[in-house]
């Protein structure tokens, strides 16, 4: 197991007149080559709590497991936490500064006490996990495309060789062709690498279709942690707290309504196709 989370709570400002819960009696399981896809409203919580899974912030009261470790134990190795699971944030091109894309993304293994080999190594193999070609390796990370530098910081946390990697909205602020190319590049580590994922989304088409797990945030707490079939099934009271299901689960409730005899529970397009050339086979 990953990480195992146990009645974690954070309190922003306590004592104080801004004193704000921002996780409240959390208890979440993140196993090996688990894909989970975070979601919740703004201010639910998800973005305090995945800044906790790599020590960034420190727990008001509760434990974290690193396999196995409480991470608040003392004298516990956070630098070594922070290479094991690695956190992108939001825009986390604003954080590239480098002068060339190799040394941007070499910075990070350059911290581990690496051989130059090694790191050279590392680091081309991270920018070729994400998909950026040897002939940008010279080129200034500024002057590439709103994707491509989203990528290059994903390489950045590569490059310290990851089990974990957390996103927080990693395609926030992409067109539509920039936002696929991530998810793809994502989903390809995943399933090539058996690496651990963490998405934190507000779209539910992108959870619905990459993640094996969605674990839902309100008010700092976990209102469902389940399949992403048999969380959209409360699609009403997703609503009720200001999300929603992928439109493929309302179009197929629709169906449902004026008669077709389908199964809802498709979450994706292709789940969906699939499903209503069964009914019509069927009926043929």
């Amino acid at each position: 197991m990953a990480i195992k989370i146990e009645n974690l709570n954070y309190v922003y400002s306590p004592k104080t007149a801004y004193e704000k819960v921002a996780l409240d009696k959390v208890n979440i399981e993140i196993n090996d080559g688990d894909f989970i896809g975070l979601i919740g409203h703004t201010g639910s919580g998800k973005s305090t709590l995945v800044q906790h899974l790599n020590g960034l912030l420190k727990a008001t009261s509760g434990a974290i497991y690193y396999n196995g470790q409480n991470i608040y134990s003392e004298g516990y190795n956070f630098k070594e936490l922070r290479s094991k699971v690695g956190l992108v944030f939001q825009y986390p091109e604003h954080q590239l500064f480098g002068t060339t894309i190799f040394e941007d993304v070499a910075f990070g293994p350059s911290n581990q006490g690496l051989s130059k080999a090694e790191i050279d190594e590392r680091t081309r193999k991270a920018l070729d996990m994400v998909g950026i070609s040897e002939d940008l390796y010279e080129s200034s990370p500024f002057e590439i495309s709103g994707g491509q530098k989203r990528r290059v910081a994903i390489a950045g946390v590569l490059a310290m060789e990851p089990e974990v990697l957390v996103l927080d909205e990693p395609t926030a602020g992409l067109d539509p062709k920039g936002r696929d190319e991530i998810l793809e590049q994502i989903s390809k580590l995943h399933l090539e690498n058996n690496m651990t994922i963490v998405l934190v989304s507000h779209s539910m088409e992108d959870v619905a279709k990459y993640a094996n797990r969605i674990i839902v945030m309100n008010n700092g707490q976990v209102k469902f942690n389940d399949e992403p079939k048999a969380v959209f099934s409360h699609y009403k009271e997703l609503e009720e707290i200001g999300l929603a299901a992928p439109a493929v689960t309302y179009i197929m409730d629709g169906l449902k309504n004026i008669g077709f005899d389908i199964d809802v529970s498709a979450t994706t397009i292709e789940e969906a196709k699939k499903e209503i050339l069964s009914y019509i086979s069927r009926v043929q």
